[in-house]
């Protein structure tokens, strides 16, 4: 199992580690495929040395890029060639490690400001599912008055695992001893389902409307849109809270 970089948009995997090819590290998309030119760069379009952090670009053209949006060639400049001149930004944050491999940290705008500090969902997803209870796990920060933004986690256990408020508080100290505290989630709701779409993407805009008790947006992308019905009807149930 490999992590990987793409998009529709993109018409194909970009970055990829390539079996056999590179030592495996897992969790890592690590290195463009061959006749992509992708790096990570800063707010001033500088490239990130290794061990550095920014924002994902393309920077060379590729045989399946995507030409324009139809009928709206002013829309396609403006979402993908507007924050950063003559690169392709599809909006994901990314790190380099101390090789130069590209970590992925999710889109830009999925990154929770808590107290003043940026923590991605993707850290504390990755954090809850390397415990062994959590089989799948979703992150959202939702408005919070006290710190700004509050972290709240949708999870779905493994089989074995029984729900409880325990169990709940083990999950919490378990992302507050591989990120710090400060990324302990506010709340964590075991659930039975996440909202996905047809190809699979967690809907987090819908986790993000149930953590703001909103009312949720629209639903017809998801596969099966009765999980939404689940995850609100036990939400002020949810344990762990303080």
């Amino acid at each position: 199992m490999v992590d990987t970089w793409w998009q529709t948009e993109t018409g194909g995997i970009m970055i990829s580690p390539l079996p056999g090819v590179t030592d495996s590290k897992p969790g890592s998309a690590q290195t463009p495929l061959p006749g992509i030119a992708a790096t990570v760069v800063d707010d001033d379009a500088r490239e990130v040395p290794a061990g550095g952090g920014g924002y994902l670009v393309l920077t060379e053209p590729w045989p399946s890029m995507l030409r324009t949006i139809w009928g709206d060639d002013q829309r396609f400049i403006d979402t993908y060639w507007s924050r950063f001149e003559g690169k392709y930004f599809a909006g994901d944050g990314a790190k380099r490690d101390d090789d130069g491999d590209i970590w992925l940290l999710g889109r830009v705008d999925d990154v929770m400001l808590v107290s003043g500090h940026n923590i991605s969902t993707t850290e504390v997803e990755s954090a809850l599912v390397s415990h062994p209870s959590v089989a799948e796990a979703a992150v959202v920060g939702a408005a919070d008055e006290t710190t700004g933004q509050a972290i709240v986690a949708f999870v779905i256990l493994r089989g074995t695992a029984a729900e409880s408020e325990d169990l709940v508080g083990e999950l919490r100290n378990h992302v507050g001893a591989t990120l710090g505290p400060i990324a302990k989630p506010k709340r964590i709701l075991p659930v039975a389902e996440l909202p996905k779409t047809r190809s699979g993407k967690i809907m987090r805009r819908l986790l993000r409307d149930v953590a703001e008790n909103r009312q949720l947006g629209d639903v017809t992308t998801l596969t099966d849109s009765t999980v939404m019905d689940l995850i609100q009807a036990k939400l002020p149930q949810a344990p762990g809270e303080d």
